[in-house]
């Protein structure tokens, strides 16, 4: 099939890939914009860019994907499938009706759940046991189009964005290409989605969205803590410097305690008191040092029992 690929971020590159591998013709790679990184401010291609360089495929890279020009170029290409995979643009009806086959998203949730920007992250913050990919045709709603199909992928208990980043980038890149034959032969079967989702809108999420509420359960805390691993990370306060928590548990804790107390600093790293039960710290990150074990960071830093977590920095 003739394609125009779609993407921009990591979890895109995957499903670039596999559409190399199975054999399609990839008329165009279409991504945002190099964007300035780093100190100084470099231009730096996106992810999908450098995989299209790498097998010397063309790259389209339009600031908005609506504007007549980008969707004269799209319309040129003559592509028999678009296939979307976190472009980063909302795709206009008019390149939606370009194709003979449509535009076809490959989105991480096992929709209806999950609309929206970042349903990985969402999903374990919410505490789902399964995720998935499902692969639809795209309309002119948000995330609203007819399913073609679907992969389950169980959550395990230590289960981050980022392991689960990883697990559906690759489920999906899979279920693709065996999705593209059922669109040419016509054996592919669209099923409509319900006007509404049984979860919210997974919005875009911000480095705010990890800063740590004691008064919330140890359950739903640890759930934030992974469901912010690696990025933006979950976080509180120690002494007025950002405490970042890369990974905890839940624990017993002193019933009656402020939230956000230490009840115990020692050999079984940080207890804090929550809303409802303790977490027990694991491994940590105070501003200005290295990532470590809870224990080891305790040897060099003293934090005696009664301090209290959570104070906004000044």
């Amino acid at each position: 099939m003739r394609i125009v690929f779609m993407g921009t971020p990591d979890f895109s590159v995957g499903t670039l890939e596999a559409v190399v591998a199975a054999g399609h013709e990839v008329a165009c790679v279409v991504t945002q914009p190099d964007k300035p990184r780093g100190r100084g401010k470099e231009l730096q291609p996106t992810p999908v860019k450098e995989a299209a360089q790498r097998h010397g495929l063309p790259v389209y890279q339009p600031a908005k994907i609506r504007d007549p020009e980008a969707v004269e170029k799209i319309r040129s290409l003559q592509p028999d499938v678009i296939v979307v995979v976190a472009f980063g643009q909302i795709i206009p009806q008019q390149i939606l009706d370009i194709p003979r086959y449509g535009c076809i998203n490959v989105h991480a949730s096992l929709l209806p759940k999950y609309r929206g920007a970042a349903p990985i992250q969402w999903a374990i913050i919410d505490g789902e046991e399964v995720s998935g990919v499902t692969i639809m045709r795209m309309d002119a709603g948000l995330d609203t189009g007819d399913m073609i199909s679907k992969v389950e992928i169980p959550l395990v208990k230590d289960e981050t964005a980022g392991t689960l980043f990883d697990k559906l980038s690759d489920a999906g890149a899979k279920l693709l290409v065996q999705t593209l034959p059922t669109l040419e032969d016509q054996s592919a079967v669209y099923e409509k989605q319900p006007e509404l989702s049984p979860t919210p809108y997974s919005r875009m999420i911000s480095k705010k969205d990890g800063e740590i509420d004691w008064s919330s359960t140890a359950v739903n805390i640890e759930r934030l803590i992974r469901g912010m691993s690696p990025w933006p990370s979950a976080y509180t306060y120690l002494g007025g410097k950002t405490l970042k928590i890369w990974r905890a548990e839940t624990a017993e804790g002193k019933a009656g305690s402020a939230p956000g107390t230490v009840l115990e600093a020692g050999k079984g790293g940080l207890v804090v008191s929550t809303g409802d039960g303790a977490l027990r710290l694991l491994e940590i990150q105070l501003e200005g040092k290295k990532r470590m074990d809870a224990e080891a960071f305790l040897r060099g830093f003293a934090i005696e029992a009664g301090t209290i977590l959570g104070s906004e920095k000044r």
